[in-house]
């Protein structure tokens, strides 16, 4: 297999089985890229015969008229991903109407045919066993039963990982979403922290503002009980999303 591209991973103890011999590996993340920096790239790496601005702009609108067909139901496939528009919920007869209390409408994104290729040409080097076993591996809004993507206001959510439990002196410790186009941190209320595990953190998201956030913890829990001297915070790899408020 001709080798094009490399990621690296490291390995997190696997926290869905009871062995405890047994990793998971996660990708350690290069910085999150824009469509901005895509376009560039495109440009510069690649030759695109278009200049960076005028490809954002296209992108833009493909992405714009994309989400307007996806909302009125129609599927799409661009050979490099598919996406489809799903009603989730559960519906208790077959008379019971489409309830926004209860119910979501999202969409959901698949590899496609072209990626799957590319993906073909990626080899992994896996890095060993992470030192910490300080991190986040899973984000559910359980308003929505979104995973890794969408957030709710004023709902709960659960973070899943290792050594996440919220403990010290430190005014810093805590949980916090951090606005990717601002910089803005919002805090999670201390008292908004319903579960406070070490493997799990159960929170209320704070009123957070359309956009996406990047998720921070911050702690001086330590193995054994023993309190760090000092914090550390270790960030989500994905961006979450909280999107605008929608009319109904």
């Amino acid at each position: 297999m001709a080798v094009l591209h490399t990621i690296k991973a490291w390995l997190y103890e696997n926290l869905l089985t009871e062995d405890k011999n047994d990793y998971a590996a996660r990708v350690s993340p290069e910085r999150t890229l824009s469509v901005r920096d895509i376009c560039r790239s495109a440009v510069e790496r690649g030759g695109a015969d278009i200049n960076a601005a005028a490809m954002e702009h296209a992108v833009d609108l493909f992405h714009k008229e994309m989400a307007y067909r996806l909302c009125d139901g129609f599927s799409v496939n661009t050979s490099w991903y598919n996406a489809s528009t799903h009603v989730k919920g559960v519906f208790t007869s077959p008379a019971e109407p489409f309830d926004p209390a209860k119910h979501t409408v999202a969409v959901e994104f698949r590899q496609g045919a072209e990626l799957r290729r590319e993906l073909g040409l990626v080899s992994v080097q896996i890095l060993g066993k992470a030192e910490s076993g300080f991190f986040i591996a899973e984000v559910r809004d359980l308003r929505t039963g979104s995973v890794n993507d969408l957030l709710t206001p004023g709902r709960n959510a659960k973070i899943s990982g290792g050594k996440l439990k919220v403990e010290g002196e430190d005014p810093s410790n805590g949980v916090y979403f951090v606005n990717e186009a601002d910089g803005t941190r919002v805090k999670v209320d201390a008292a908004d922290i319903v579960e406070n595990q070490k493997g799990h953190l159960l929170i209320v998201v704070p009123a957070l503002v359309a956009g996406t956030y990047r998720l921070e913890v911050t702690t001086q829990y330590g193995s054994g009980g023993t309190a760090l001297k000092a914090p550390r915070t270790t960030a989500f790899d994905r961006l979450l999303t909280v999107a605008a408020a929608v009319p109904v």
